[in-house]
């Protein structure tokens, strides 16, 4: 997908220019995403007089997600059915990238309780407010993926260019480009 619309022959720059694009628009929307949910959050427990301003978790967590979408996505994760109807790609790259965030998770653990010298059954300890954090995120995360992968498979199919032409400038820009198939 990297080599949509940049040609293979660009220099490192313009390549380096074309990811950082990419990854910043999906940060972007990642964390107006995990924003939005922490606003909820914010809001629900202010109903019982508690504080809680994390908004600092939505960006970081947009910022760590987009680099391991970008990993995924350069070693082919979840281009098996890209043939199908969009749906069903859509759906599949989903599964297989929120399976890659929760191994990225249980990794992140994993160092975790070697670094501070935790032993594991203390990291992995789903029970609790933390633990239950922890597992209303999983899902939370996977569901974002659901719109991501939606825009980017139409990106996909009708061109990145093309995409982008119909959401920033219009559908009049879209007819000045030529078709991509």
């Amino acid at each position: 997908m990297a080599s949509e619309t940049v040609p293979p022959k660009a220099g490192i720059r313009e390549r380096f220019i074309h990811e950082m694009k990419r990854y910043l628009v999906m940060v972007i929307f990642l964390f107006f995403f995990f924003g939005a949910f922490t606003a909820y959050r914010r809001l629900i427990l202010a109903s019982y007089e508690i504080d809680y301003v994390d908004y600092g978790w939505a960006l970081i967590k947009a910022l760590v997600l987009g680099k391991v979408i970008l990993i995924g996505e350069l070693l082919h994760v979840g281009d098996r059915f890209e043939e199908r109807p969009l749906i069903v790609s859509t759906f599949w790259k989903t599964l297989m990238f929120g399976l890659l965030i929760v191994a990225f998770a249980v990794l992140e653990r994993l160092v975790g309780s070697w670094i501070h010298h935790r032993p594991l059954s203390e990291e992995f300890n789903f029970t609790g407010p933390d633990g239950y954090e922890i597992l209303a995120r999983i899902p939370l995360q996977i569901v974002a993926l659901v719109p991501l992968f939606a825009f980017r498979e139409l990106g996909r199919v009708l061109g990145e260019d093309r995409l982008e032409a119909l959401f920033l400038r219009g559908p009049a820009a879209q007819s000045s480009l030529t078709p991509s198939r």
